[in-house]
């Protein structure tokens, strides 16, 4: 590299740092990339559960994108928990004049609702038409297309669908199958699946927050996005093997692993 990669991740505040912004700029430092954020809303969490979310004006939050994208504009963004409309629609107005990562997320891994249910529907019509790529978990694809998403077959006909509504590219997220935990990209016209050991752990907190962060900070860096999410796939799987076993519930990955 000849100059320093910078990505920008938008997204909530998970004050345990597990998940959220906190996660986020972890995998940034550990994959040698330089993390800004714009903060989307505030919890009240940790292992055990959240008590409290509270969105922030969207003024706010476009004043700090602005602010990121004036003096040291990203090379790759991402998205987290947004909350409502408003955010949306903020971030669809900005002009990041780069690779856009959607992680549609809507609840928290405790349950809690993280994005209004009238929401996604901006999210599909305004957000989605500008993704390089959308992460969805089985039960974020199941929620954007109206379908039952609990098989391989279902999967790909939910990245069907969902890349109908205009992102270049989806990755759906396996880890709740029985089994291997089993992703499916569509990119280019292909399927391609990538597969990891299912590990017997409850801590677990953040990994799609994590998994998403990891691949936009290789396509902040110049990799191929079937690469960046292959190489994503193997970060994540060893973050969820090593991790460190804080907290009294669903514990947070190891932002420590190893990363290419």
């Amino acid at each position: 590299m000849n100059k320093t990669a910078v990505a920008l991740t938008i997204a909530g505040s998970d004050p345990s740092g597990g998940a959220g912004l906190q996660a986020d700029l972890k995998t940034f430092h550990q994959h040698r990339v330089y993390g800004a954020s714009a903060i989307t809303l505030i919890t009240v969490q940790n292992t055990v559960g959240v008590s409290r979310v509270e969105l922030l004006p969207p003024e706010w939050l476009a004043q700090q994108i602005a602010a990121v994208l004036a003096d040291i504009p990203p090379h790759a963004v991402k998205t987290g928990a947004l909350g409502g409309i408003a955010a949306i629609e903020v971030i669809a107005a900005a002009r990041l004049n780069c690779p856009l990562i959607v992680d549609p997320v809507m609840i928290s891994k405790h349950g809690a609702p993280l994005m209004a249910e009238a929401a996604r529907e901006a999210l599909k019509t305004l957000l989605l038409p500008l993704a390089t790529l959308v992460t969805p978990n089985l039960h974020e694809a199941a929620a954007i297309t109206g379908i039952e998403v609990n098989s391989v077959e279902s999967m790909k006909e939910a990245a069907r669908r969902i890349q109908g509504m205009g992102s270049d590219a989806v990755l759906v997220k396996g880890g709740h199958l029985e089994g291997d935990a089993i992703d499916v990209l569509l990119a280019d016209g292909e399927f391609t699946e990538f597969r990891s050991v299912r590990f017997p752990t409850q801590h677990t907190h953040g990994t799609g927050c994590t998994y998403s962060a990891a691949i936009t900070a290789l396509l902040a860096r110049g990799y191929a996005l079937s690469e960046a999410v292959s190489e994503a796939k193997t970060f994540i799987s060893e973050a969820i093997r090593t991790a460190p076993g804080l907290g009294a519930g669903s514990g947070p990955v190891n932002h420590w692993a190893r990363s290419i």
